[in-house]
């Protein structure tokens, strides 16, 4: 039988396992703590929950330590595979956020995750 969540065919995705999948986070645990500190936005809303879904089409930003980003899903991961798998499951418009900038000293230590 197969995992609802983890089939190709569009179907939905916890956000935690998205996130490791596309290899943006470590471990789904990163994941977790990055998406209870506030660090991840679904469709411009806060997730709440590693437990939400995401889908083909949805846009998720990721306040990660050095910089922001703003993908769009592609589509969901059946596992944590080479770089070039995990871009396949994004598209990045990271530059529709405006000019790039380097996060100052304070501003990294402020979205440094707890260990």
């Amino acid at each position: 039988m197969v995992d609802k969540e983890e089939s190709h065919d569009g179907s939905p995705q916890r956000i935690d396992k998205w996130l490791f999948f596309s290899r943006m986070v470590k471990s789904r645990a990163v994941a977790q703590s990055l998406i209870a500190s506030g660090g991840v936005t679904i469709n411009g809303q806060l997730a709440e929950h590693s437990s939400e879904m995401v889908r083909s089409g949805d846009k998720i930003g990721i306040a990660l330590e050095r910089r922001d980003l703003l993908l769009v899903v592609r589509g969901p991961g059946i596992r944590r595979g080479p770089f070039e798998e995990a871009c396949r499951l994004y598209q990045d418009i990271s530059e529709t956020l405006g000019e790039k900038r380097r996060l100052t000293p304070f501003e990294r230590a402020q979205r440094r995750l707890k260990p």
